[in-house]
């Protein structure tokens, strides 16, 4: 099969089953409004310039200033489908005695959280990474005086994400936690895997990173590029889609035994770099917020001890 033709057969898989910094960022990122949601949490509203509009936030301050910062990506539909972190898991009380600012974007559907090169018919001129990298930590470091030592944790579609802004970020990001994702690579397969959730919601891939291949997606190469997570944390997670404890009896298609193969290719790559990191290949699991969440509390002393938190 041609490069071609593979790239359009991974693509149509993944839809039929189915989650560079810019230095001239402006510096107004400001926050527009906050709403009380109980307890240390609220929603967080800051408005991006490289975006033009107003972003929610879900937010749990930490007591006290000073604290780091941990982010949360969601999905392939960006939290704003009612399908994220906030409302599927126990955030609220896993973070409740942890000296950590909690950050939850809502937005950024089939945007794979990165800068597009065009403006898309379907899903505008995403400027997700400027936004994350730059803008919003500004606003938080600012607002709730935090340390700037920042982690961020990516889910499904996010974790290539949250490896890719962890690799352009620079010094942004200090540890990274990639749960049942795919990272990103330039060969037909890899294109496809990226492409196809930017074509779920029905964008262009070619306006994301320019032609498929070329150098706009090169990149955001996550295996090419990996050297650059040389001294930070990274904590990888995914398991064979055969459904476990965790998953509650809830039926997924097979998205989370492809999350498993890139994974592990992925650590495979840092491996030869001779770069540490934490991989967990876990025996059951199929896709599910259950399985997310049972992930993300094992990352979380390796990203604590990472950020200060």
């Amino acid at each position: 099969m041609g490069a071609s033709r593979l790239w359009l057969a991974v693509v149509g898989v993944l839809v039929a089953v189915s989650g560079g910094t810019d230095a001239n960022a402006d510096p107004g990122a400001r926050v527009a409004g906050e709403i009380p949601l109980g307890g240390r949490a609220v929603q967080l509203d800051v408005y991006s310039p490289a975006m033009g509009r107003v972003i929610q936030n879900k937010v749990i301050k930490a007591v006290g200033a000073g604290a780091p910062t941990i982010y949360l990506l969601t999905g392939a539909g960006g939290g704003a489908d009612g399908i994220s972190w906030w409302d599927n898991t126990d955030v609220r009380g896993f973070f409740a005695d942890k000296y950590v600012n909690v950050v939850m974007p809502v937005g950024g559907a089939f945007t794979l959280y990165t800068d597009w090169m065009s403006e898309d018919p379907s899903l505008g001129r995403p400027r997700w990474e400027t936004y994350l990298s730059q803008e919003l930590p500004r606003v938080i470091d600012g607002v709730l005086g935090a340390s700037g030592r920042n982690a961020i944790v990516g889910v499904s579609m996010s974790a290539a994400s949250a490896v890719d802004l962890t690799i352009r970020g620079g010094k942004r990001f200090a540890a990274v936690a990639a749960l049942s994702g795919c990272p990103w690579s330039t060969d037909p397969a890899g294109i496809g895997l990226a492409s196809a959730q930017a074509v779920r919601g029905g964008g262009n891939p070619g306006n994301m990173w320019g032609a498929p291949g070329g150098p706009g997606w090169q990149a955001h190469d996550a295996f090419a590029n990996a050297g650059r997570l040389a001294g930070k944390t990274i904590f990888l997670a995914a398991a064979t889609g055969l459904p476990g404890p965790a998953d509650h009896g809830l039926p997924m298609p097979p998205v989370e035994a492809i999350a498993g193969a890139c994974t592990a290719a992925f650590a495979g790559r840092l491996a030869q770099l001779g770069i540490p990191a934490v991989h967990v290949h876990r025996p059951t699991g199929a896709h599910t917020w259950g399985q997310f969440e049972t992930d993300l509390r094992e990352a979380w002393p390796h990203l604590a001890a990472a950020i200060g938190a």
